[in-house]
Protein backbone atom coordinates (compact mmCIF):
# COMPACT_ATOMS: atom_id res chain seq x y z
CA UNK A 1 0.00 0.00 0.00
CA UNK A 2 1.35 3.29 -0.69
CA UNK A 3 -0.30 6.87 0.92
CA UNK A 4 0.25 9.50 -1.91
CA UNK A 5 3.20 11.73 -0.88
CA UNK A 6 4.89 8.90 1.10
CA UNK A 7 6.66 5.91 -0.21
CA UNK A 8 6.84 2.62 1.16
CA UNK A 9 10.58 0.95 1.87
CA UNK A 10 12.41 0.26 -1.22
CA UNK A 11 10.65 3.21 -3.49
CA UNK A 12 13.04 5.79 -2.07
CA UNK A 13 13.99 8.59 -4.36
CA UNK A 14 17.65 9.46 -4.55
CA UNK A 15 18.55 13.05 -5.12
CA UNK A 16 21.81 15.01 -5.40
CA UNK A 17 22.18 18.70 -6.15
CA UNK A 18 25.08 20.93 -7.19
CA UNK A 19 25.81 23.61 -6.38
CA UNK A 20 28.74 26.26 -5.95
CA UNK A 21 30.75 28.76 -3.35
CA UNK A 22 30.37 32.22 -5.02
CA UNK A 23 31.47 35.83 -4.01
CA UNK A 24 28.75 37.43 -1.67
CA UNK A 25 28.79 40.80 -4.40
CA UNK A 26 26.63 42.68 -2.04
CA UNK A 27 29.20 43.30 0.76
CA UNK A 28 31.00 45.23 -2.20
CA UNK A 29 34.81 43.64 -0.96
CA UNK A 30 35.49 40.87 -4.32
CA UNK A 31 39.33 40.86 -4.32
CA UNK A 32 41.40 39.80 -7.49
CA UNK A 33 45.03 38.74 -7.41
CA UNK A 34 47.35 40.12 -10.24
CA UNK A 35 46.60 37.81 -12.43
CA UNK A 36 42.97 38.38 -12.79
CA UNK A 37 41.81 35.23 -10.49
CA UNK A 38 39.19 36.03 -7.38
CA UNK A 39 41.46 36.16 -4.09
CA UNK A 40 39.57 33.93 -1.92
CA UNK A 41 41.39 34.53 1.11
CA UNK A 42 40.17 38.19 0.79
CA UNK A 43 36.76 37.88 -0.76
CA UNK A 44 33.59 36.74 1.49
CA UNK A 45 32.00 33.46 0.03
CA UNK A 46 28.32 32.32 0.39
CA UNK A 47 26.38 29.48 -1.39
CA UNK A 48 25.20 31.26 -4.14
CA UNK A 49 21.47 32.28 -4.86
CA UNK A 50 20.69 29.78 -7.76
CA UNK A 51 22.39 27.20 -5.60
CA UNK A 52 19.91 28.06 -2.86
CA UNK A 53 16.76 27.80 -5.27
CA UNK A 54 18.43 24.29 -6.47
CA UNK A 55 18.62 23.15 -3.02
CA UNK A 56 14.77 23.95 -2.32
CA UNK A 57 13.83 21.80 -5.21
CA UNK A 58 15.34 19.28 -4.02
CA UNK A 59 13.72 19.61 -0.90
CA UNK A 60 10.79 19.43 -2.19
CA UNK A 61 11.84 15.94 -3.03
CA UNK A 62 12.54 14.87 0.69
CA UNK A 63 9.02 16.85 1.72
CA UNK A 64 6.78 15.33 -0.85
CA UNK A 65 8.54 11.71 -1.43
CA UNK A 66 10.83 11.31 1.13
CA UNK A 67 13.82 11.05 -0.96
CA UNK A 68 17.70 10.80 -0.04
CA UNK A 69 19.69 14.20 -0.93
CA UNK A 70 23.48 14.70 -1.40
CA UNK A 71 24.69 18.36 -2.24
CA UNK A 72 27.68 18.38 -3.91
CA UNK A 73 30.39 20.58 -5.12
CA UNK A 74 33.65 21.29 -6.62
CA UNK A 75 36.12 23.44 -4.84
CA UNK A 76 38.80 24.43 -2.69
CA UNK A 77 38.40 23.21 1.02
CA UNK A 78 36.87 26.86 2.08
CA UNK A 79 33.50 25.09 -0.53
CA UNK A 80 32.28 23.51 2.57
CA UNK A 81 30.49 26.13 4.01
CA UNK A 82 28.29 26.19 0.72
CA UNK A 83 27.65 22.63 1.69
CA UNK A 84 26.68 23.69 4.65
CA UNK A 85 24.51 26.65 3.86
CA UNK A 86 23.12 24.04 1.34
CA UNK A 87 22.28 21.48 3.83
CA UNK A 88 19.48 24.02 6.28
CA UNK A 89 17.83 24.17 2.84
CA UNK A 90 17.14 20.63 2.28
CA UNK A 91 18.16 18.76 4.92
CA UNK A 92 20.87 16.71 2.97
CA UNK A 93 21.65 13.19 4.35
CA UNK A 94 25.38 14.04 2.61
CA UNK A 95 27.71 16.24 1.62
CA UNK A 96 30.25 15.70 -1.11
CA UNK A 97 33.30 17.91 -1.74
CA UNK A 98 35.40 17.59 -4.86
CA UNK A 99 38.85 19.15 -3.75
CA UNK A 100 42.16 19.06 -5.42
CA UNK A 101 45.09 21.25 -6.87
CA UNK A 102 44.27 19.22 -10.31
CA UNK A 103 40.99 20.56 -10.23
CA UNK A 104 42.28 24.60 -10.85
CA UNK A 105 41.49 26.57 -13.57
CA UNK A 106 38.96 24.44 -14.81
CA UNK A 107 35.93 25.92 -17.25
CA UNK A 108 32.50 24.55 -17.34
CA UNK A 109 33.29 21.45 -19.38
CA UNK A 110 35.84 20.34 -16.87
CA UNK A 111 33.94 21.11 -14.08
CA UNK A 112 31.01 18.78 -15.28
CA UNK A 113 33.79 16.07 -15.70
CA UNK A 114 34.72 15.89 -11.95
CA UNK A 115 30.84 16.17 -11.06
CA UNK A 116 30.33 13.68 -13.22
CA UNK A 117 33.07 11.16 -11.41
CA UNK A 118 31.72 12.44 -7.98
CA UNK A 119 28.05 11.90 -8.85
CA UNK A 120 28.81 8.37 -9.33
CA UNK A 121 29.59 8.22 -6.20
CA UNK A 122 26.49 9.34 -4.66
CA UNK A 123 24.23 5.97 -3.94
CA UNK A 124 26.84 3.72 -5.85
CA UNK A 125 25.07 6.12 -8.76
CA UNK A 126 22.01 4.64 -8.43
CA UNK A 127 20.46 8.74 -8.48
CA UNK A 128 17.10 9.47 -9.70
CA UNK A 129 17.20 13.18 -9.80
CA UNK A 130 20.14 15.55 -10.06
CA UNK A 131 19.30 19.48 -9.37
CA UNK A 132 21.44 22.65 -10.01
CA UNK A 133 20.73 26.07 -10.34
CA UNK A 134 19.98 28.05 -13.41
CA UNK A 135 23.85 29.56 -13.67
CA UNK A 136 26.36 30.74 -11.25
CA UNK A 137 26.34 34.59 -10.80
CA UNK A 138 29.76 34.70 -10.60
CA UNK A 139 30.12 33.01 -14.25
CA UNK A 140 26.45 33.49 -15.72
CA UNK A 141 27.58 30.85 -18.82
CA UNK A 142 24.80 28.77 -17.46
CA UNK A 143 26.81 25.97 -19.14
CA UNK A 144 28.15 23.54 -16.22
CA UNK A 145 24.11 22.19 -15.25
CA UNK A 146 23.69 20.96 -19.52
CA UNK A 147 27.21 19.49 -19.87
CA UNK A 148 27.29 17.45 -16.65
CA UNK A 149 23.70 16.14 -17.61
CA UNK A 150 25.00 15.27 -20.95
CA UNK A 151 28.14 13.63 -19.56
CA UNK A 152 25.70 11.49 -16.84
CA UNK A 153 23.45 10.47 -19.89
CA UNK A 154 20.64 12.46 -17.94
CA UNK A 155 17.72 14.05 -19.97
CA UNK A 156 18.17 17.50 -19.33
CA UNK A 157 14.78 20.00 -18.10
CA UNK A 158 15.85 23.58 -17.93
CA UNK A 159 13.85 26.35 -16.77
CA UNK A 160 11.91 24.04 -14.37
CA UNK A 161 9.39 26.09 -12.28
CA UNK A 162 7.64 23.13 -11.23
CA UNK A 163 7.85 19.63 -10.90
CA UNK A 164 6.04 15.83 -9.71
CA UNK A 165 7.05 12.53 -10.00
CA UNK A 166 4.76 9.68 -10.83
CA UNK A 167 7.37 7.31 -8.76
CA UNK A 168 5.95 4.00 -9.34
CA UNK A 169 5.88 5.04 -12.70
CA UNK A 170 8.73 6.29 -12.41
CA UNK A 171 8.44 9.46 -14.81
CA UNK A 172 8.98 13.30 -14.13
CA UNK A 173 6.37 15.69 -15.22
CA UNK A 174 7.42 19.41 -15.06
CA UNK A 175 6.50 22.71 -16.18
CA UNK A 176 9.39 24.95 -17.96
CA UNK A 177 9.72 28.94 -18.09
CA UNK A 178 10.28 29.77 -21.95
CA UNK A 179 11.41 33.43 -22.35
CA UNK A 180 11.92 34.80 -25.90
CA UNK A 181 12.62 38.67 -26.26
CA UNK A 182 10.36 40.45 -27.85
CA UNK A 183 7.03 37.52 -26.96
CA UNK A 184 4.84 36.41 -24.60
CA UNK A 185 6.03 33.90 -21.73
CA UNK A 186 5.46 30.25 -22.62
CA UNK A 187 5.11 27.94 -19.91
CA UNK A 188 5.87 24.26 -21.33
CA UNK A 189 4.54 21.01 -20.02
CA UNK A 190 7.08 18.19 -20.83
CA UNK A 191 7.48 14.52 -19.32
CA UNK A 192 10.51 12.42 -19.06
CA UNK A 193 11.37 9.05 -17.06
CA UNK A 194 13.93 9.10 -14.36
CA UNK A 195 16.65 9.67 -14.32
CA UNK A 196 16.62 13.31 -15.07
CA UNK A 197 18.75 16.48 -14.76
CA UNK A 198 16.99 19.47 -13.40
CA UNK A 199 18.00 23.09 -13.60
CA UNK A 200 15.62 25.33 -11.50
CA UNK A 201 14.62 28.17 -12.76
CA UNK A 202 15.46 31.51 -10.17
CA UNK A 203 11.18 31.99 -10.11
CA UNK A 204 10.74 28.66 -8.44
CA UNK A 205 9.10 28.20 -5.51
CA UNK A 206 7.84 25.23 -4.22
CA UNK A 207 4.12 25.10 -2.35
CA UNK A 208 3.05 22.15 0.36
CA UNK A 209 -1.40 22.01 0.07
CA UNK A 210 -2.15 19.36 2.59
CA UNK A 211 -1.32 18.79 6.25
CA UNK A 212 0.87 15.78 5.41
CA UNK A 213 3.15 17.60 3.51
CA UNK A 214 3.09 21.05 5.72
CA UNK A 215 4.08 18.47 8.79
CA UNK A 216 7.15 17.13 6.87
CA UNK A 217 8.09 20.31 5.86
CA UNK A 218 8.44 21.80 9.26
CA UNK A 219 9.69 18.44 10.68
CA UNK A 220 12.79 18.14 8.02
CA UNK A 221 13.46 22.06 8.37
CA UNK A 222 14.17 21.54 11.77
CA UNK A 223 16.14 18.43 11.20
CA UNK A 224 18.13 20.31 8.49
CA UNK A 225 19.17 22.83 10.99
CA UNK A 226 20.60 20.57 13.25
CA UNK A 227 22.52 18.28 10.67
CA UNK A 228 24.25 21.95 9.93
CA UNK A 229 25.79 22.45 13.29
CA UNK A 230 27.41 19.27 13.04
CA UNK A 231 27.67 19.24 9.55
CA UNK A 232 31.12 17.54 9.03
CA UNK A 233 29.71 14.86 10.51
CA UNK A 234 27.66 14.22 6.98
CA UNK A 235 30.71 15.58 5.18
CA UNK A 236 32.94 13.82 2.49
CA UNK A 237 35.84 15.40 0.96
CA UNK A 238 37.21 13.31 -2.75
CA UNK A 239 40.50 14.32 -3.98
CA UNK A 240 41.21 13.28 -8.03
CA UNK A 241 42.62 9.83 -7.32
CA UNK A 242 39.36 9.11 -5.27
CA UNK A 243 37.07 9.94 -7.65
CA UNK A 244 39.21 8.39 -10.73
CA UNK A 245 39.43 11.26 -12.66
CA UNK A 246 41.42 11.38 -15.97
CA UNK A 247 43.93 14.22 -15.27
CA UNK A 248 43.36 15.08 -19.30
CA UNK A 249 39.62 15.87 -18.57
CA UNK A 250 39.84 18.29 -15.68
CA UNK A 251 41.59 21.18 -14.29
CA UNK A 252 43.19 23.48 -17.17
CA UNK A 253 44.10 20.42 -19.18
CA UNK A 254 40.63 19.60 -19.85
CA UNK A 255 39.51 23.48 -20.47
CA UNK A 256 38.98 23.58 -24.19
CA UNK A 257 37.84 27.32 -23.07
CA UNK A 258 41.28 30.10 -23.41
CA UNK A 259 40.57 33.18 -21.66
CA UNK A 260 42.41 35.81 -23.05
CA UNK A 261 42.63 38.24 -20.36
CA UNK A 262 40.45 38.81 -17.63
CA UNK A 263 39.59 42.98 -16.60
CA UNK A 264 38.18 44.49 -13.91
CA UNK A 265 35.14 46.69 -15.01
CA UNK A 266 35.91 50.03 -13.17
CA UNK A 267 33.59 51.42 -10.64
CA UNK A 268 31.71 54.53 -12.18
CA UNK A 269 32.38 58.13 -10.10
CA UNK A 270 29.25 59.08 -8.57
CA UNK A 271 28.15 62.17 -10.27
CA UNK A 272 24.66 62.84 -8.04
CA UNK A 273 24.49 64.73 -5.12
CA UNK A 274 22.06 64.62 -2.51
CA UNK A 275 19.94 67.51 -0.73
CA UNK A 276 17.94 67.35 2.51
CA UNK A 277 14.65 69.68 2.32
CA UNK A 278 12.41 70.16 5.54
CA UNK A 279 9.12 69.35 4.49
CA UNK A 280 7.77 71.42 6.74
CA UNK A 281 8.66 74.45 5.22
CA UNK A 282 7.12 75.87 2.40
CA UNK A 283 9.37 77.83 1.05
CA UNK A 284 12.02 74.67 0.14
CA UNK A 285 9.13 72.78 -1.15
CA UNK A 286 8.87 75.73 -3.61
CA UNK A 287 12.32 75.65 -4.36
CA UNK A 288 12.44 71.62 -4.99
CA UNK A 289 9.51 72.12 -7.04
CA UNK A 290 10.66 74.86 -9.31
CA UNK A 291 14.14 72.94 -9.59
CA UNK A 292 12.44 69.92 -10.84
CA UNK A 293 10.15 72.10 -13.28
CA UNK A 294 13.47 73.38 -14.50
CA UNK A 295 15.19 70.10 -14.98
CA UNK A 296 12.53 68.88 -16.43
CA UNK A 297 12.71 71.55 -19.37
CA UNK A 298 8.80 73.02 -18.23
CA UNK A 299 7.02 69.85 -19.43
CA UNK A 300 4.14 69.24 -17.52
CA UNK A 301 3.44 66.33 -15.93
CA UNK A 302 -0.17 64.73 -15.78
Amino acid sequence: MEIKGYLMPGNTLNAAVIVKLEPDFSEGNVSYNADGTLNRAETKSILGPHSAVASSAAFYAKVRYGARIAVTTMGPPIADVALQQAQVLCDADELHLYSDRMFAGADTLATAEVLRNGIAKVEGGQLDLVFSGHRASDGETGQTGPQTAWKLGFTFLGNVIDYDIDVPNRMVRAKRLISLQGFYDVIEEVEAPLPVFIAIDPSYKASFNTVSQRLAFEKYQKEGKVRAQDYKRYLKVFNAQQLGADPKLVGLPGSPTIVYKVERIPKAKASRKAEVIDGSSREELRKAAAKMYEILGGMVIK
